[in-house]
């Protein structure tokens, strides 16, 4: 098509009068007065519009794509092979396999026998949507098929773990010469236990066609067998290997990671170091994560100096596993060095870090980040919630546990098995069962025995017995597998409400029915289920016979029991034993005071507390708080420091009945004895803790008002006896956590039975 540009010089004078002058109107051009373009085609080429399709595909945009191809079709405007190729990429990348399935078919009605590379395209589609039959038909309907068609059918049939169909399309492939691409990408689908039999058949074809000394082909069949966790296989194929490279080395330490064995993990990397290997950051990953595994923070700090060596440590790819080795060394402040050189932390980075404050007591710590990272712009996970949960847990704090709960819902994170774990177990340690149990009812079908010892632990922590019980039935009918911690919460349960023969029966249960070796945690809960409910002997003969050899909580139930019951031959030798393990722990000290005192043998307890003041022992400080508007209230023996102090003496006051010489309330006459003077002990009565902080909380809360304490020791008699005339007289639901359960006062009677 010819034009005029103006930049030309004017076409000559004509010199011969007689010719006609030109006619402007066949001249084609842009400025032609009549168009002499030829008529489009009934499908002309279409570039542009091709050019927009292929750009809504590599938008994602699949449904406006084939929206376009509609109107395309309607303008009689031709769809080119490219365009098609682009839009079923996509399609696979994003899923969306109905919208690829039209665009196959309107292909189908233009291209009857379309090139084999689009063909495989659909077929990719297809398997990389999960429909093997939408695969297996276009398969088997292929006009042309390659080795690249034959290694993505048979992918796909292995990772769906069809294996046997697999293998028959592996028979059926005689007629075709295979490459090492297509083993390798077979090979590649094979993860787990499951694949071994076709793998191993893949691996005799591989060397018939003798491709088993090729580097990469050996690496594949050798990560299959790791994978799969035949490891002798995989051994035996790396030490046959001529040529190793980095991932022949990773692949074999991945498959010795898979079966526990760490120890093989780090041999392997010092010998990558002796061998001359380059090292990668994935190399670090696995050893580091070996490392955590073992626990072992002196083989980590010298694979932490080769990180820094190679100037690794920024990358998150093994910063994140060096900060998880030092958190699980419980190494805090390493750790946080270690995050500190990332340079762009993940969210698996921060949940570590997380981790390891949550675990260290460091609770304020890890709510601070977590309170940073709400701000920032970094993708939060369930890990991260999870710790929160567990930090909210520790200090007891429901108001934070609460946001956090709302925070995760809105962010669609509730769904987690661990996150839905941690917070059944956050609301029932914060004194909200009610909350605990919607938690739990709201997820659908709980399958897994997390969840369900969650709740069964709040509920036998709350003393709850028979619901626990109960929601143990219920799990059982539900054919929910009980682990062993499962176990810990239901005989925690039997022990709270004395059941103790249906205690012995739980436990048999285990190995007989279920098939699980109790450990020495389940043994001790029997022994203090015994010792609670006075059968000491019987307590003892099961620290003899246990196939464990006893530990210092074993004695501290028979000591805690013999405390209860007076026995204070057996108590003497159970606190001998609880000194074996530490000569210094006070609580062995305290019960043998207390089990002389309650019996009036005031020398013995003299010589007892004369003995602590020897060695410089005191008794752990009784400390109580509770939280009111979102803030906390802590007491301790004693404390006259809070600013409404005088209201809570005076409150107590109210409620002394002792100068009345009413018995009903309060102290126990057992308790009182020897060089005591009443009236001293009336005055450290009101000193208590736990009193301080149930007297705030009445002058603080609305009328009927549920009030919840915790407290660091055990409830003493006396706070007990307290707590209960205070709901009767007053109203209010007052609910204690100690250092063993929770009591729920009500109308004077504890939900605990006065059994604890």
């Amino acid at each position: 098509m010819s034009t005029i540009s103006n930049n030309q010089p004017p076409p000559p004078p004509n010199k011969n009068p007689s010719t006609k002058p030109p006619n402007f109107s066949q001249i084609s051009s842009k400025v032609s007065l009549k168009p002499t373009t030829p008529k489009p085609p009934l499908l002309h080429q279409g570039h542009i519009e091709n050019i927009h399709l292929i750009s809504l595909s590599k938008q994602g945009k699949t449904q406006q794509a084939w929206d376009f191809i509609t109107q395309m079709h309607t303008s009689n405007v031709s769809v080119h092979l490219q365009s098609y190729d682009f839009l079923l990429k996509t399609c696979a990348d994003f899923g969306h396999l109905s919208t690829g399935m039209l665009v196959h078919h309107h292909m189908k009605s233009f291209y009857k026998s379309p090139p084999v590379y689009i063909q495989n395209r659909v077929l990719e589609m297809c398997c990389r949507c999960g429909s093997l039959v939408d695969a297996r038909q276009m398969f088997d309907e292929m006009s042309e098929r390659n080795l690249v068609s034959w290694g993505m059918i048979i992918s796909a049939y292995a990772k769906a773990g069809r294996v046997k169909e697999a293998a028959k399309l592996v028979s059926s492939m005689e007629s075709v010469k295979p490459d090492v691409l297509i083993f390798v990408s077979v090979l590649q689908a094979l993860v787990d236990s499951s694949g071994i039999w076709l793998g191993k058949q893949i691996h005799s074809i591989v060397i018939k066609h003798g491709f088993i000394g090729d580097v990469k082909m050996g690496t594949a069949v050798l990560n299959m067998y790791a994978k799969c966790g035949w490891l002798e296989g995989a051994k035996l194929i790396f030490n046959q290997m001529n040529e190793k490279n980095v991932v022949a080395w990773t692949s074999l330490m991945v498959g010795y990671m898979k079966v526990e064995k760490s120890v093989d993990v780090v041999d392997l990397f010092f010998a990558m170091i002796n061998e001359g290997i380059e090292l990668d950051e994935y190399v670090f990953s696995i050893t580091l994560k070996a490392c955590a595994a073992l626990k072992n923070k002196e083989i980590g700090r010298q694979i932490h100096a080769y990180v820094l060596k190679l100037g690794m440590a920024h990358e998150v790819s093994v910063g994140t596993p060096l900060v998880d080795l030092y958190v699980k060394c419980a190494s805090i402040e390493s750790a946080s060095r270690a995050f500190n050189y990332i340079s762009e932390p993940n969210a698996f980075s921060w949940s570590a870090l997380i981790t390891g404050y949550s675990q260290a007591g460091e609770f304020d710590e890890c709510l601070k980040i977590f309170k940073n990272l709400k701000s920032m712009d970094v993708e939060l996970n369930s890990f991260i919630y999870t710790s929160i949960f567990q930090a909210c847990s520790a200090i007891t704090d429901v108001s934070l546990g609460s946001q956090a709960h709302g925070d995760a819902i809105k962010r669609g994170l509730v769904s987690y098995l661990y996150g839905e774990s941690a917070m059944i177990t956050m609301y029932a340690k914060c004194g909200r069962l009610d909350d605990a149990r919607q938690v739990f009812e709201s997820v659908q079908k709980p399958t897994d025995n997390v969840i369900w010892t969650a709740i069964i632990a709040g509920y036998a922590y709350h003393g709850n017995a028979p619901e626990a019980l109960r929601l143990f039935n219920r799990m059982l009918s539900c054919n929910v597998r009980p682990n062993a911690i499962t176990f810990v919460a239901v005989l925690t349960a039997y022990n709270y409400c004395g059941l103790i023969e249906e205690a012995k029966q739980c436990l048999d249960s285990m190995s007989r029915k279920y098939g699980m070796e109790p450990s020495i945690h389940h043994y001790n809960c029997m022994i203090d289920i015994y010792a609670r409910g006075g059968l000491l002997d019987e307590s003892f003969a099961m620290i003899k016979s246990m196939p464990f050899e006893p530990d210092v909580m074993s004695w501290k139930c028979l000591l805690g029991g013999c405390a209860v019951h007076k026995n204070f031959k057996m108590g003497k030798l159970a606190a001998e034993n609880v000194l074996l393990f530490d000569p210094n722990d006070t609580s062995a000290y305290v019960l043998m005071f207390n089990l002389h005192a309650s019996s009036g043998q005031w020398e013995e307890a003299g010589r007892v507390r004369k003995l602590m003041s020897q060695k410089n022992l005191r008794k752990e400080v009784s400390c109580s708080w509770m939280y009111v508007n979102g803030k906390v209230h802590s007491f301790v023996v004693g404390d006259r420091h809070h600013p409404q102090a005088n209201e809570i003496y005076t409150k107590l006051k109210e409620f002394d009945h002792l100068k009345n010489a009413k018995r009903e309330v309060l102290l126990s006459a057992e308790e009182v004895g020897g060089d005591g003077v009443l009236s001293e002990r009336k005055e450290q009565l009101l000193d208590h803790s736990e009193r301080l902080a149930i007297a705030y909380g009445l002058i603080s809360t609305g009328k009927g008002s549920r009030i919840t304490i915790f407290k660091n020791l055990r409830a003493c008699k006396d706070c007990h006896e307290f707590a209960k005339h205070v709901s009767l007289v007053t109203g209010h639901e007052v609910v204690v956590r100690d250092a063993n359960r929770f009591h729920h006062f009500k109308s004077g009677v504890c939900s605990c039975g006065d059994y604890w």
